[in-house]
């Protein structure tokens, strides 16, 4: 018995002339998540992916877990394929193959779905017999066609027969890298990784830019960035993330700048960094994880003085959530625990007393030209670490 897994596509269904496009790669983004596991044949046709196991010992499993958080897909189910497109081989098929499922349920019903018109039975003629057989083999269950423990689906294809159980959701969304190219500003807390899994979902492919002001930060801090990025890879897919050294341009910034003003001038600082290396990696877009009125650096009014730094757009998909909204998604992706670890980031250092919570753009201006950053920032540009970014499935 051949099992395979079969995937549901989600929004690229709503796609006109360019579905292909978003089929294709959502396809490439699939053999990208598997391709450490084994080799696969993935077919698309009719809204659903089909991904066969070319090797005997492939984990199957891992493949399912991984299969899980690639963008695209709405749903997702392990599935016998029938050796035979017959009524013959589904009756020979389901027991044997859903037996745990149906030993374990008291109540079940029976859905097909025929694709393939020229297959001699309907689709009620194959719940009704394919039915009657499950009772006769299980004679404790009985059949519940509105809430039942377990539900038996049979797809007939084009290219074959297939058996699974109930489907388990997909990450939903729409292919990683058909919503173009954005820059992600990453700091080790909860919130920017976040940020980054819910652009993703939307598409984009990830750049991540991290700032790091050693001694001040530790090497550790850098260490449980790439790690978080790590995480957020399993569905993001891999990347490239920048670490500028910072440390000179912060020191300049607490002898050169009003206190009140730091946090302001720190952040519009990082924008212009980050979007040159967005241009220079032709991205189109700034990712942060601000909430509005989460911190004073989050104000209106501070937010309205750091985008005026950068001429790109900046999307900020957490702008709206309260914190435990943003922790509750930092758990389903696994990186809440990492991002609490206690170690520093930049943005902590040279934290002021009172910042400015209405920041005024011109004062804000006046005082970040007269500290002429522009040497530094040219220095730090020049010096910035690479690190390839993989999930963390394949450390």
């Amino acid at each position: 018995m051949k099992e395979i897994l079969l995937l549901k596509d989600g929004e690229i269904v709503l796609k006109g002339l360019n579905r292909r496009q978003f089929e294709d790669v959502l396809k490439k983004n699939i053999r990208i998540a598997l391709q450490s596991l084994g080799r696969f044949e993935i077919t698309s046709a009719q809204s659903t992916i089909t991904v066969k196991p070319l090797d005997e010992d492939i984990d199957l499993d891992e493949a399912y877990e991984r299969a899980s958080r690639v963008f695209g897909i709405v749903s997702l189910s392990r599935a016998a394929l029938c050796d035979e497109k017959s009524m013959e081989s589904v009756i020979a098929t389901a027991p044997a193959y859903l037996e745990k499922q149906l030993r374990a349920a008291k109540t079940f019903k029976v859905e097909a779905k025929r694709s393939d018109k020229r297959f001699p039975l309907k689709s009620p003629e194959i719940c009704r017999e394919l039915g009657g057989v499950l009772l006769s083999k299980y004679p404790h269950l009985r059949v519940d066609v509105h809430e039942p423990d377990v539900t038996v689906y049979v797809e007939i294809r084009d290219k074959g027969a297939y058996v699974h159980a109930d489907a388990i959701r997909g990450a939903g969304g729409i292919p990683v890298g058909t919503g173009g190219k954005a820059v992600l500003l990453i700091s080790g807390g909860i919130d920017s990784p976040v940020a980054a899994y819910m652009m993703a979902k939307r598409g984009l492919k990830l750049t991540a830019v991290h700032f790091a002001s050693p001694p001040y930060t530790s090497a550790r801090a850098e260490d449980k960035v790439v790690r978080l990025l790590q995480k957020v890879s399993r569905y993001a897919g891999p990347m490239t993330m920048y670490t500028v050294p910072f440390t000179e341009i912060q020191e300049k910034l607490r002898d050169d700048c009003p206190e009140e003003l730091f946090t302001i001038i720190m952040r519009r600082l990082m924008m212009q960094m980050s979007e040159r290396i967005a241009l220079d990696n032709d991205c189109s877009a700034l990712i942060t994880g601000e909430s509005l009125g989460q911190v004073a650096s989050q104000t209106i009014g501070a937010l309205n003085c750091t985008d005026e730094a950068a001429d790109m757009v900046v999307f900020r998909p957490l702008i709206g959530m309260d914190k435990q909204e943003i922790i509750n998604i930092s758990y389903k992706i696994d990186t809440y625990e990492t991002s609490i670890e206690p170690y520093e980031d930049c943005c902590t250092v040279f934290t002021p007393r009172h910042p400015r919570t209405k920041p005024i753009l011109k004062y804000v201006k006046q005082a970040q030209e007269r500290a002429e950053f522009e040497p530094l920032i040219e220095e730090a540009l020049k010096n910035l670490k690479v690190t390839q970014i993989y999930p963390d499935y394949l450390q």
